[in-house]
């Protein structure tokens, strides 16, 4: 693996769609203090070192030095006898601190659920969320950092099983048959905020916006649901 020396270290995302993005993507690279860090509007960058987070810096250019970064100072000094002017090696993740909308979540597989009427009935889920990040250094350490992930893709990927999961408990918990959900539909999307707002939070997130577009029984199920309608 070649190894990078940063001297200039900067992230521009044109299409602004990366929730993270890691310099070097592979391994890490080489830095020094006195060199420059350019964090643009709506990014954060944490500095991290043998699998740790360290520190964030916000929005503008940043020459590195022990005042910006003083928990790494602390760890080269103690764990490595570097001296100021000695390189070290890190990985920067620059945090996208925007807004994303339209952000999709929906059941793999049908989820199996227990109806009081027609007994055992598997149903799908689908709707959309948005979300930021509002705590980049608990954001890195708790999803980046254990799972081992830092591409947007992967991140909603598992974001989106959050919400699943938690959804499932939420219909096993309040919905006693699936004749009832055109009645509950804003209930329900309101309690299954709050419910996984407090798992967003333990990852440094923010959900600002939940909404539940459809939950659907199989056909068969539809047709017995349309037939006590028209009764």
């Amino acid at each position: 693996m070649v190894k990078q020396f940063l001297e200039v270290i900067e992230f521009f995302d044109q299409a602004g769609e990366e929730l993270v993005h890691r310099i070097p993507e592979e391994g890490s690279g080489e830095t020094k203090f006195g060199s420059q860090l350019v964090v643009r509007e709506n990014q954060s960058a944490v500095f991290f070192r043998d699998g740790k987070a360290y520190d964030v810096l916000g929005p503008g250019r940043h020459t590195l030095s022990t005042q910006n970064i003083p928990y790494l100072t602390e760890f080269l000094t103690k764990n490595i006898g570097f001296g100021q002017k000695s390189p070290f090696r890190v990985e920067i993740y620059f945090v996208n601190m925007k807004v994303f909308t339209q952000l999709r979540w929906g059941t793999r597989e049908p989820v199996a659920f227990r109806d009081s009427d027609l007994g055992l009935v598997r149903l799908r889920a689908f709707g959309n969320y948005t979300m930021k990040v509002k705590q980049p250094l608990l954001f890195i350490n708790t999803i980046v950092g254990t799972q081992g992930i830092y591409r947007s893709e992967q991140i909603h990927e598992y974001l989106k099983d959050v919400i699943v999961a938690r959804l499932n408990d939420l219909l096993g918990e309040t919905l006693d048959t699936i004749f009832n959900l055109p009645k509950v539909y804003d209930e329900l999307g309101v309690a299954a905020k709050t419910r996984v707002q407090g798992d967003f939070d333990k990852y440094g997130l923010e959900l600002i916006d939940f909404f539940i577009q459809s939950i659907t029984p199989p056909e068969e199920v539809q047709k017995i649901i349309d037939d006590r309608s028209a009764m």
